[in-house]
């Protein structure tokens, strides 16, 4: 299996994105200590997706990462003083010693912490080599590539090709192998074939005690700062402390390496608070600095969108300061903010794909609201988008869907007036069509989150207004967006049901913002229904786009010349077009092409940000999977998160000239599967629509109901209506018999 995969590596790095020749690139600069970029530090390897510290993860790093990249080994020891790479002392759950020894666990006084497990010190090299193997200790991550051996430290200093290699070591708990009577500096001079460019160690005795040696070989000695409470072995002092004293460290060491957060802190909302001064005083005073915690796949702060390139660039390329270098666990991502990403709006685009919000910056905002479209635009988005939904009264205004109950307070204040409408949902909605404007007007919008473990930032709730269409049209044009995307939804239903006309409601609005006689702005019209498509036929400016919301895997000449006759475009979905089993890329369907073929544009959608919305081959990386629908030359991305797709479009990571180039996934590259099963073919009879039918007398208008402001999220609100006096009397004859 192993063997394999890295010949599917050695292929994967052969694929090219082709888009003609691209003149070199200017070299970024960057206020390191050196002047020069910053380092890329592999820990354990490509851990984010192998089993950290195993041969897998150590070489998908050096293939994958930008050149130069560190290999950073984590060395603990065997009983008889042979060293190993693995992510901590206990290898309970690093390795598969449970099953050798299933009754050898022990419990070992950890510098004050009682640690319950199995220690390598209790094991003789042999039987650790011999018998046991790395498995992924993160339990969210793939265990597919559990069963590796464990890797010594000399295996580091050549790579695959015998060529030389940048090492890393870090000797985690000097004093406890010390007292178990372990030689580790020993071992560093008469095991290795010399000393590793970096050694670091988080207890300063050891620096110390290495220091005349290091000093002979140019190696950069390097102290590891932990928690700022946790107490330094040798000094005895918190390492909160230690770091006010940088002219002392400076004294035995080279560098500091800080979790992230003593240099961008946190709040406990999860919302950067302003930059410390370390890095700046840690250069004054001669230290590099490395920052370390990095994962694609554990949420740190809101302030970056779920995007891990963005958190990167604030640490290598903000306008006061850059660390030295970064550790993480997916070094491909920390290769491509340091060595593509374009910080500067204005730059060309190499990637121009339409960038198409979806319900505006919904990943950061309130869906669909004034707040969230002036992101978009201000994100980079090229169109804004208006899911347009009917109140009772026939006003049209923008909303994700028809049920209000997930993306406004609705659930709050009008439970009472929740219903089923099983031609919308199978589930109770509040329906924006049995509400009148006015009271939908006092609903505040929310963000909406799609993962339960990722949620999108609670402090940016209410602090946004719904708009009605007309409102957004206008907006549209104030803030200069290059095109509106208006997508119709239930026409048929609002039109014989409720007596709403939205096809005609969107036409008027259009024409009466005159975009149906101007080409400065783009107008797609998007619609499931082809009799709706149908309805803007007469207007040519406007991009009619079937939304074919079924996954589809392949699309026969008969069906695509039957969407030919109602759309220019299709909005897909992401399994129409690479197909996943197992949450690995397994095929890539042919749907792209035979849309294009016929001319048809192929915008796909919904792209987010949150890791566990990606393929595990996407390396929890958002402009993987950018890359790769761009290598299938899809025509336009939908997206809660316009300012990532933005980035990928100015980037160099597609242009062979850059430092670092993002390689679009390939099927089965990364997880070979078999027998993987296509969505159904589109049939053309899946295609066409029946016509619209008229739209039905409205019911007369009712009093509108003013809601109950003081009621709490978990009480029904009490309304005066014509259909809801019942219960005011109920209250009254309560209020007089009590």
């Amino acid at each position: 299996m192993v063997g394999h995969l890295l010949l599917c590596i050695l292929l994967f790095l052969t694929i090219q994105v082709k888009d003609g020749a691209k003149l070199p690139l200017v070299q970024k600069k960057f206020k390191t200590l050196n002047g020069g970029q910053p380092e890329v530090v592999a820990l354990g390897g490509y851990s984010g997706f192998f089993p950290s510290s195993s041969t897998s993860a150590y070489d998908f790093a050096h293939d994958i990462s930008i050149p130069g990249t560190i290999q950073y080994c984590n060395v603990h020891f065997s009983k008889d003083n042979a060293g190993f790479c693995i992510a901590q002392i206990n290898l309970m759950n690093t390795t598969t010693i449970e099953e050798y020894d299933p009754k050898g666990v022990k419990e070992y006084n950890v510098y004050g912490q009682k640690v319950h497990g199995y220690f390598g010190v209790d094991y003789p090299a042999n039987v650790l080599f011999d018998n046991v193997t790395i498995r992924q200790n993160i339990f969210t991550r793939s265990g597919v590539y559990d069963g590796a051996p464990l890797v010594a430290p000399y295996q580091l200093f050549e790579d695959r090709k015998k060529m030389p290699a940048r090492v890393w070591l870090n000797i985690e708990n000097y004093m406890f192998y010390k007292d178990h009577k372990i030689d580790v500096e020993s071992f560093l001079l008469n095991e290795l074939p010399r000393l590793p460019e970096f050694l670091s160690s988080p207890e300063i005795g050891f620096l110390k005690s290495i220091g005349a040696q290091a000093g002979k070989s140019n190696t950069k000695l390097i102290l590891t700062f932990l928690g700022l409470d946790e107490v330094e072995p040798t000094t005895k002092k918190p390492y909160g402390s230690l770091i006010k004293d940088l002219s002392m460290i400076k004294s035995f060491a080279s560098g500091i390496v800080v979790p992230k957060e003593y240099i961008w802190p946190v709040d406990k909302a999860k919302v950067l608070l302003p930059a410390t001064t370390l890095v700046q005083d840690a250069h004054k005073a001669g230290l590099s600095v490395y920052a370390s915690s990095f994962a694609n796949d554990r949420l740190w702060s809101y302030n970056f969108s779920y995007d891990p390139v963005v958190e990167y660039v604030h640490f290598t390329d903000n306008s006061e300061f850059s660390v030295d270098g970064v550790l993480s666990e997916f070094p491909s991502t920390a290769s491509e903010a340091i060595g593509c990403i374009n910080l500067d709006n204005k730059a060309p685009r190499e990637v121009h794909s339409l960038i198409i919000s979806h319900n505006g910056a919904s990943g950061d905002i309130p869906g669909s609201t004034d707040a969230a479209y002036n992101k978009a635009v201000a994100d980079g988005a090229d169109a804004i988008d208006c899911s347009v939904q009917m109140s009772k009264d026939g006003v049209a205004f923008c909303s994700d869907r028809a049920d209000l109950m997930k993306t406004t307070t609705a659930a709050a204040v009008f439970i009472d007036r929740s219903k089923n409408v099983e031609e919308i949902q199978s589930a109770d909605g509040v329906f924006s069509f049995e509400l009148t404007w006015n009271e939908i007007q006092t609903l505040k919008p929310k963000i909406e989150s799609f993962f339960p473990d990722l949620p999108r930032n609670p402090a940016n709730n209410n602090n946004a207004k719904l708009l009605t269409l007309p409102e957004f049209l206008e907006l549209a044009k104030t803030v200069g967006a290059h095109g509106v995307f208006i997508s119709i939804r239930n026409a048929a239903f609002l039109a014989s049901k409720k007596g709403l006309d939205v096809v005609g409601t969107v036409s008027s609005a259009l024409s009466h913002s005159k975009f149906d006689k101007q080409t400065l702005h783009k107008v797609m019209i998007e619609s499931d229904d082809t009799s709706v498509l149908d309805a803007f036929k007469n207007v040519a400016t406007y991009e009619r786009v079937l939304h074919l919301k079924d996954a589809i895997g392949s699309v026969p000449e008969q069906a695509v010349q039957e969407v030919k006759k109602h759309a220019n475009a299709v909005h897909l979905r992401r399994n129409s077009i690479t197909v996943a089993e197992n949450s690995f890329i397994a095929n890539f369907t042919h749907t792209v092409p035979a849309f294009h073929a016929a001319n048809i544009s192929v915008y796909v959608g919904i792209l987010r940000n949150e890791y566990q919305n990606l393929a595990i081959d996407y390396l929890a990386d958002p402009y993987v999977e950018l890359a790769t629908l761009t290598a299938l030359q899809v025509d336009g991305f939908l997206t809660d998160y316009p300012y990532t797709a933005n980035l990928f479009s100015r980037s160099s990571c597609l242009n062979e000239q850059s430092p670092y180039t993002v390689m679009p996934v390939q099927p089965g590259m990364m997880f070979p599967q078999e027998g993987v099963a296509e969505p159904p073919q589109l049939s053309p009879k899946d295609v066409v629509d029946p016509p619209l039918p008229p739209v039905a007398k409205a019911p007369s208008p009712t009093p509108a109901a003013t809601p109950n402001k003081q009621a709490s999220s978990t009480t029904n609100t009490l309304r005066v209506g014509a259909q809801s006096l019942f219960y005011p009397a109920v209250v009254l004859l309560l209020t007089i018999y009590t």
